[in-house]
């Protein structure tokens, strides 16, 4: 069973991936963080495997230092409406280890997690 944190400030977006993500046998969506320091304080807390960040939160800055401790701690995957170099270069300068588009079909997302939960 793959261990999961949802990090996004909307809470209608957070819903739609939990319920989405609950539907596969494999993951289990353990805890869900609304900004940065609370997503640092439930990793430490929850020890998920993977960590899916909405990179779009406010306070860009302390979620950036926010993201720097989290991956330390487990992997980060970016999640993103932008596709674009300038997004995909900030993911890995704060070490995510994937990015995916909320555009991308949801399988690209499962395949992600899995992928780097491995």
């Amino acid at each position: 069973m793959i261990r999961l944190l949802i990090v996004e400030s909307q809470p209608a977006v957070r819903k739609g991936l939990q319920m989405r993500l609950a539907a596969e046998a494999d993951l289990s969506v353990v805890g869900e963080a609304a900004d940065g320091q609370t997503a640092v304080d439930m990793t430490a807390a929850l020890h998920p495997d993977v960590v899916l960040v909405d990179v779009e939160m406010p306070s860009s800055d302390a979620t950036a230092n926010a993201l720097c401790l989290i991956c330390q701690q487990a992997p980060v995957i970016i999640l993103s409406m932008h596709d674009d170099a300038l997004t995909r270069a900030r993911a890995k300068e704060v070490g995510a280890a994937a990015f995916v588009a909320k555009s991308m079909p949801a399988e690209m997302l499962l395949a992600t997690i899995r992928e780097v939960a491995c």
